[in-house]
């Protein structure tokens, strides 16, 4: 029989509970289908529905400060810097770029490009947003959807609808902006660490106490109702839940989360640059986390290496393109071969975003010393909507070094306008995205021209 006191939770305590039930699951290793049962039989239908069925998507931001956005141009490029750049242009492959079929707007593929086997619908949306910034760690131009929001921190206040043990991980340098609902951020400082802060922050919410004292009870016979699920026998009759904690934590959720020499080989890394790597390992992180339902946003600074002499090293330049787009295939399958913890019957494949923005792309036109100066002083964000968006590239730079905008509301080219007047569209997008589809949340902290040039209508 449910327990009412859990049944009459509301608001954070309700939220609070839902966090703790699925931290325990995760670390008992109980299957996503009987933590279910085990929440409608103690907690009620309506309960374990809310743990049951997210309402948004969860989310990866790679944020490359320092140069780092230029690595990208190469496995996303400016479409005509691509097909018709002159001599001397910075792209990898010329000659070898391929026009991709039945995106919205137009899109081209390098050799190692990601996504190449997905249908027109799941490729990348490339906008024209933001201004240069270049040298810094932490740029926000690209991705601040109002004066008051940034674009990270409205997507995780949207993704407060589904409670998670940590909302939001983050390696530092951090770019998160503030958001009205917004949670904190919890940091460290390379991708080992991902591991360690689950562990501890697993550990205090398992020794937490509720803060009404007549939960207790509650709260401790539903540990043990998912305890007896899990079949744990040496587990069976605890004293508490910190012994629990002590007995599990550091080998349950270390080796649940911990990228593996299986995992370093399908992620293309082995032997490769350490910052290559520190991408690889923080996504195979992620995607063992969403899992677990232990997080629904991960940020991670992506290469910061200033890359000006790339294309003196050729070698160099292929082995890290081809590795960070094998890193981003090996994720989404990952991803693909992995059910939603949700339960709702889908691959976590169909439950992501991600973006990426950064300080400069660099010049697109110029290979000799990969200059910092754009066009205009344009920069631009990359986002994979997952079939909420609109795909391809919106705005460009041509083989010519002229940048045009576009219009947030018919997805038209704009002649002469400059990236930073759709910033905040982009970033909205990306919200929408990850709110499945529902313009009214992102208007929560939205508030410029209509999106539908750029984002594929929801019937809410």
């Amino acid at each position: 029989m449910a327990d009412q006191r859990l049944k009459d939770l509301r608001g954070s305590g309700r939220r609070d509970f839902l966090r703790w039930s699925a931290t325990v699951a995760a670390v008992l290793g109980l299957e996503r289908a009987r933590f279910l049962n085990v929440m409608t039989d103690t907690a009620g239908v309506a309960l374990a529905d809310q743990a049951a069925c997210p309402t948004t998507m969860r989310s990866v931001h790679l944020v490359a400060g320092n140069g780092g956005l230029a690595w990208f141009t190469q496995l996303f490029p400016q479409v005509d810097v691509a097909l018709n750049g002159k001599p001397g242009a910075a792209f990898y492959a010329m000659g070898k770029a391929k026009t991709v079929a039945g995106t919205d707007q137009p899109l081209v593929y390098s050799p190692d490009s990601p996504f190449q086997t997905l249908g027109p619908t799941k490729q990348i949306s490339a906008f024209m947003a933001g201004n240069n910034e270049t040298h810094t760690s932490t740029p926000m131009s690209a991705s601040t959807i109002s004066t008051s929001s940034g674009m990270i921190a409205a997507i995780a206040a949207i993704q407060q609808a589904n409670p998670t043990l940590l909302p939001v991980i983050g390696i530092n340098p951090i770019v998160f902006g503030t958001a009205s609902g917004a949670p904190g951020v919890a940091t460290v400082a390379d991708s080992a660490g991902l591991v360690d802060l689950f562990n501890s922050a697993a550990s205090r919410t398992l020794l937490q106490t509720p803060a009404a004292a007549a939960l207790n009870d509650s709260y401790y016979r539903t540990f043990l109702s998912l305890n007896a699920a899990a079949a744990r026998a040496t587990l069976v009759t605890p004293g508490n839940t910190g012994k629990v904690a002590a007995n599990l934590l550091g080998k349950n959720l270390s080796s649940q989360l911990t990228p593996t020499t299986a995992d370093d080989t399908r992620y293309g890394v082995v032997g490769a640059q350490t910052n290559i790597v520190e991408i690889a390992h923080a996504m195979c992180t992620a995607v063992k986390a969403f899992k677990l339902g232990l997080t629904s946003s991960v940020i991670i600074p992506a290469m910061r290496d200033d890359p000006h002499g790339a294309f003196n090293n050729m070698a160099q330049l292929q082995a890290n393109v081809t590795a960070l787009g094998t890193i981003f295939n090996a994720f989404m399958a990952d991803c693909a071969a992995t059910p939603d913890p949700s339960g709702c019957g889908q691959p976590l494949s169909q439950g992501v975003v991600f973006t990426i923005h950064g300080d400069t792309p660099k010049d697109p036109t110029v290979a000799n010393g990969w200059p910092d100066g754009t066009p205009s002083n344009s920069n631009w964000m990359y986002v994979y909507g997952n079939g909420f968006l609109k795909t391809g590239w919106f705005g460009n730079v041509s083989a010519e070094r002229v940048a045009t905008g576009f219009d947030p509301t018919t997805g038209a080219l704009v002649a002469g306008q400059g990236s930073g007047v759709t910033s905040a569209p982009a970033a909205a997008a990306a919200a929408y995205a990850v709110a499945k589809g529902d313009m009214t949340r992102v208007q929560d902290f939205y508030n410029g021209p209509a999106l539908t040039g750029m984002v594929n209508l929801q019937q809410m």
